[in-house]
């Protein structure tokens, strides 16, 4: 891989890794078939993870596979400028880096995914710097990554095992995808992973499909089985924290306008594992991941919104959001 080598002692504190693709956007919401001149940037989660991470002032890591073309070059250069490191990520000259388009049409988003044999998809455990990843405190990962191939699934699985082997903590964001696998595909991949979490970060609409269930005490006791802190985001107006058989429901942040919505679980979970590398307790992240999402929706794009810690800080101390 390209990049400078860090010893395994230099692992940021957070790492994380995925498909980050090139995005394109028409300007003033047009569609895509009416647009004159498309927006550039780019999205994944993960890296927007380790770009929320890195601008709360913590150690962030993001390493995958891109194409070695323009897009891949110009998203490795952008997510190293927002201080992450990527010295594990890789330029793979005989596969493109994936591309997704946007649109927002009567009203209603639209995503459309040309990802296909990207270089992100032919990620396999020998791609894996072990040492590095040994090195971190927390090593996030989403659904998304084994959703995308068989190789990429045992990627994953590799970089967890030898992430708990260490003594690191796993955090895991389902991050349901059903364009890229069926809800029968994806539970027998993301309940297992759910039990080797640390923290679990599923939205209450995604673990109504994952535990096929509506009722929320049902849900909630399935949970209390898992050795994790999970964390259950819009459940009604707020998020659930499940830590050791006790609940606490925590209110949203209120957002002054809602712009965008695309990018905000990834935003919530930057800002709890920024508040858990701070030392909060997991009720504290899930506030400061509150409004890291409240900030995000206020504008347009997957990470631009993401605040530094002076903002979010000042925050912290609003108390006008009251805990149940």
């Amino acid at each position: 891989m390209e990049g400078i080598r860090l010893s395994n002692t230099q692992a940021p504190d957070l790492l994380t890794f995925g498909e980050t693709m090139a995005l394109f956007m028409p300007q003033e919401y047009r569609s895509l078939e009416q647009a004159s001149s498309l927006e550039q940037s780019f999205g994944g989660a993960e890296s927007n993870v380790a770009i929320g991470v890195a601008r709360l002032g913590c150690s962030a890591g993001w390493f995958g596979a891109l194409g070695d073309d323009p897009f891949g070059r110009m998203i490795r250069k952008r997510v190293r400028g927002e201080g992450v490191d990527v010295s594990r990520s890789k330029l793979v000259p005989d596969a493109p880096t994936g591309m997704m388009f946007r649109e927002t049409v009567a009203g209603k988003l639209a995503v459309h995914y040309y990802r296909k044999h990207s270089a992100a998809s032919r990620m396999t455990p020998g791609d894996l710097d072990l040492d590095y990843i040994k090195g971190c405190k927390i090593l996030h990962v989403t659904g998304i990554t084994p959703a995308l191939s068989d190789n990429c699934r045992e990627t994953l699985l590799a970089a967890v095992s030898a992430a708990k082997a260490a003594g690191a903590r796993i955090s895991f964001d389902p991050n349901l995808r059903l364009k890229l696998w069926t809800i029968e595909e994806a539970r027998r991949v993301v309940l297992p992973l759910a039990e080797q979490a640390d923290y679990f970060l599923p939205g209450w609409d995604e673990l109504r499909l994952l535990y096929e269930t509506d009722n929320f005490a049902e849900a909630k006791e399935r949970l209390s089985r898992l050795n994790a802190v999970s964390i259950v985001k819009g459940v009604g107006d707020t998020t659930v924290v499940l830590e050791n058989g006790d609940s606490l429901e925590i209110p949203f942040y209120p957002a002054d306008k809602v712009v965008d919505t695309v990018g905000a679980g990834d935003a919530f979970c930057s800002g709890f594992l920024a508040g858990l590398l701070k030392g909060m307790t997991p009720a504290e992240a899930v506030r400061l991941g509150s409004i890291n999402g409240s900030l995000v929706v206020q504008m347009r794009g997957d990470w631009e919104a993401l605040p530094d810690w002076e903002t979010a800080s000042r925050r912290l101390s609003d108390k006008g959001w009251v805990e149940r």
